[in-house]
């Protein structure tokens, strides 16, 4: 209980050391719930219990309540370690050595590829410090054992930067073993006979530590595989060991960073994924599923490097009479479009262009599947193509077009505005569906798309130093453009985009762009590049100063 005390009071401080390998949630926080959904079913235990009660209730209620890599590992070490404690009537250091070294074989073999310099690295110091100890004084006092114990593991959490080069360059030690620490920590402290805390609502307690986090050397990590997925199997056919290698091969197959663990009638299963449903659907075969949860991790990544947006909440309210713009037909046709954008010029655009259905929506507030399912069934159409036009957006679609029933609907994965646009143009009616399909997608994929926004923190990002309220020009899924001035940020990223063989430049304007700001631009860009073609148009869209297409 201390332990878990110990480890929210420095949740905060954890959260800003989660650099690695990818931000799939707060390890601090992933961590205390996890191990508060321990402390809770212990407490529910009353005074009246037995060792194997408490056991189970701290292999029963961290397994359940895990989150996040961190939070998984952290209920297999304590998983382990009731193992082997259950049946005991009182605790010796070899049995308390005998525990650890067990918590962390369990840990182990319930990651699929181990990495060094993480929770896994601090826990086995920790264990290996305790099996040296016994084997050198099997009857030390149980307070010096600890503090032995607790102080090479500290050590062993300094060296994690020298095993994982992105926290050296970050300036951080990794944020799982930190968590277990704090963990040693409060356990140390109710050994030692000093006060502590049992506080297991999640408060917002702020580290009072000094520890200097470089954010400016975060970096921008390769996330290979784009949605976080974790879910709870309630079993009802045998779930023996072939069978949960088998099942964690498949989970190798769509994915990695793989956590899955069985215990009685539940196995907790966390991996990173392109296709949450696969996984789900797999896992079915097993069971009903809970607690199911996916973040894209994509998006997330994103917010905590530009922020796009963040500081800027925005909530578009449709008036009544242009609700009813997106009534269903009367007038059934062979082929219908639905369109996410945001924006009212933006809106007229898809409009104007042949879009029958616009959702609101976009990089800030991505529409569900309802949404989109709703928008298909306006559209009184045989085949209903979606325009995505944001990537995080484009699975949402995909589950909708899956659960659309009597029309057929497909999904046109275009990633930005000028895509979607692009692919309205270039839509013939007389040609069948899938000439229409190839030749959009190969228009598409002939244009080059940037945007500019602003900073709302100070950072590094692609060896370019960027602060807070600086201008960004981000294209090609990188920063290809920082400046103080908006239009000198802008008029750099499509110096960046253009090549020789560029000949069309649009431009989109959002609500903060005024007209003497655009027009200024606009001659700027055709003095300098006088050989190709400027257009600019109204968007009206919020967080985007300039979305552009180059063709």
């Amino acid at each position: 209980m201390a332990g878990a005390g110990s480890l929210i009071s420095k949740k905060d401080l954890i959260n800003e050391l989660n650099v690695f390998p990818v931000p799939d949630g707060d390890t601090g926080t992933n961590m205390s719930m996890t191990i508060t959904g321990a402390a809770k079913e212990v407490a529910a235990l009353g005074d009246d219990y037995k060792m194997k009660d408490v056991c189970k209730a701290i292999s029963n209620g961290s397994l359940k309540g895990a989150r996040g890599n961190s939070g998984v590992i952290l209920s297999q070490l304590l998983r382990g370690f009731t193992r082997k404690v259950q049946d005991c009537k009182t605790i010796d250091l070899i049995t308390l050595s005998e525990a650890m070294t067990q918590g962390v074989d369990t840990a182990y073999k319930a990651v699929m590829k181990p990495k060094e310099g993480t929770i896994l690295t601090v826990a086995r110091a920790a264990a290996d410090k305790a099996e040296e100890l016994i084997k050198e004084d099997p009857e030390m006092e149980l307070s010096a054992f600890c503090e032995q114990v607790f102080e090479y593991t500290r050590q062993a959490l300094a060296n994690t930067p020298e095993l994982l080069p992105v926290l050296k360059e970050a300036g951080v030690v990794d944020s799982g073993g930190q968590g277990l620490l704090e963990v040693f920590r409060g356990a140390l402290n109710v050994i030692q006979g000093k006060e502590v805390s049992y506080d297991f609502e999640l408060k917002d307690i702020k580290s009072s530590s000094g520890a200097h986090v470089n954010k400016e050397a975060i970096a921008n990590a390769d996330i290979k595989f784009g949605y976080c997925t974790e879910f709870i199997i309630k079993l009802d056919k045998e779930f023996n060991e072939g069978t949960e290698r088998s099942f964690k091969a498949y989970l190798e197959s769509i994915g990695d960073s793989i956590v899955c663990v069985s215990m009685d009638d539940i196995v907790k299963v966390h991996v990173h994924t392109d296709h949450p449903g696969q996984a789900f659907e797999k896992a079915l075969n097993y069971g009903q599923l809970t607690n199911m949860k996916v973040d894209n991790m994509r998006e997330e990544h994103n917010e905590r490097l530009f922020n796009m947006g963040g500081s800027r909440p925005v909530e578009i309210k449709l008036e009544e009479e242009k609700k009813d713009k997106n009534s269903k037909t009367d007038e059934k046709k062979e082929y219908g479009f639905v369109s996410v954008s945001v924006g009212d010029g933006l809106k007229e655009i898809f409009e104007a262009l042949g879009c029958d259905c616009i959702i609101e929506g976009g990089q800030t507030m991505n529409p569900s599947t309802d949404d989109i399912l709703s928008a298909v069934d306006k559209v009184n159409a045989d085949t209903v193509f979606i325009l995505p036009n944001n990537s995080n957006i484009i699975l949402s679609a995909n589950q909708a077009a899956a659960l659309s029933d009597g029309k057929q609907v497909i999904v046109l994965p275009t990633k930005s505005i000028p895509e979607g646009i692009c692919a309205l143009i270039n839509f013939i009616p007389e040609h069948d569906t899938d000439d229409n399909i190839k030749e959009i997608m190969q228009a598409v994929g002939q244009i080059k798309t940037g945007q500019v926004t602003y900073s709302v923190r100070d950072t590094t990002i692609d060896g370019q130093k960027i602060k807070a309220g600086d201008y960004m020009g981000l294209g090609n899924h990188t920063v290809m453009s920082v400046d103080e001035d908006m239009e000198k940020a802008a008029e750099d990223l499509i110096g960046a985009l253009i090549d020789q063989d560029s000949e069309l430049v649009t431009v989109y304007c959002g609500n903060e762009v005024s007209d003497e700001q655009a027009d200024a631009l606009k001659a700027e860009l055709e003095d300098r590049w006088g050989e190709v073609e400027f257009e600019f148009h109204n968007g009206g869209q919020p967080v985007y100063y300039y979305i552009i297409s180059v063709e």
